[in-house]
């Protein structure tokens, strides 16, 4: 350092430069910076030295990108409402999760095509019953699909974010449940009773699997949690039609159904196990706090 009059000094050449290419010991960088809050002049230098540098130069490039994104973002203000939508789109597909972006969604159209062609195209007059056994099952697999790291690529990225956690999979499997409950269930009211339950008989079970999916894979990850559930579920609907014959298959199928899911008895024990589920996720939120590895 040079020193001046009255105690005064500056920093050197040489101490500058070491400082903008940090291989300035920390007890002089720590003084030099003490210095240059006082002084305009070596402020300026240091400055000048650190902009020469490789630092400043990525420095300034950061800082003409950030400025030019100001324009960018005035331009998208001013955009027509298509330009400024799609960008809000994609966030909103993101948040939708892996299931509504892929085979999930195909799934779900192929079993309610599938079930307007056998009721109607067919000439199956059970189709209505097939259709509500499996309607519960497809929130669940769509619960599958939406989270955890089988499902999703970026899952340890979304989970270690504030959003993460059982708020990022609520949003997954509401926007799965957005999609089914609808589809399939006015593709229920568009096909014939044939003595099967009424179209949205199916709801409540549907609900309640999906929580119980949710609560269970807090415990044992989501594909185990799914094949209780669902399979569960299947083999209580589809018990009694292995046993009959090929012309009393669908009866059978109604004839169940409407055990499982016909009066306020069936419905209500649907609702209650529905509110414990919640209930029992709600408690077991800490678990999603912390990264699923199955």
């Amino acid at each position: 350092m040079t020193h001046g009059k009255a105690r005064v000094w500056h920093a050197s050449d040489d101490l500058v430069v070491r400082y903008a290419d940090g291989s300035l010991p920390e007890p002089d960088a720590w003084s030099l910076e003490t210095h240059l809050e006082g002084c305009a002049g070596c402020a300026t230098r240091v400055s000048a030295a650190v902009r020469d540098m490789e630092t400043g130069l990525v420095l300034a490039e950061v800082r003409e990108a950030v400025l030019g994104a100001a324009p960018a973002r005035e331009a998208l203000a001013k955009a027509p409402v298509p330009a400024r939508v799609l960008p809000r789109l994609a966030r909103l597909l993101w948040a939708a999760g892996p299931a509504v972006r892929g085979a999930w969604l195909p799934a779900v159209l192929l079993v309610a095509v599938g079930a307007m062609a056998l009721g109607y195209g067919g000439g199956v007059p059970g189709a209505r019953a097939l259709l509500l056994a499996i309607a519960p099952v497809m929130p669940v697999m769509g619960v599958v699909l939406s989270y955890g790291p089988h499902a999703d690529p970026l899952y340890e990225v979304a989970a270690a974010t504030p959003a993460g956690g059982l708020r990022l999979a609520l949003t997954r499997t509401a926007a799965v449940l957005a999609v089914s409950l609808p589809l399939l269930t006015l593709t229920g009211l568009l096909l014939p009773a044939s003595g099967a339950p009424a179209a949205a008989a199916w709801l409540l079970p549907g609900l309640a699997l999906t929580l119980a999916t949710l609560t269970l894979a807090s415990f044992i990850g989501h594909r185990t949690a799914a094949g209780i559930t669902a399979g569960g579920w299947l083999c209580a609907v589809l018990a009694p039609v292995p046993a009959a014959t090929a012309g009393e298959a669908t009866a059978r199928l109604a004839d169940q159904l409407s055990r499982c899911l016909d009066g306020a008895g069936a419905q209500g024990a649907w609702a209650a196990a529905a509110a414990l589920s919640a209930a029992l996720l709600t408690a077991r939120r800490p678990a999603y706090d912390r990264l699923i590895r199955r």
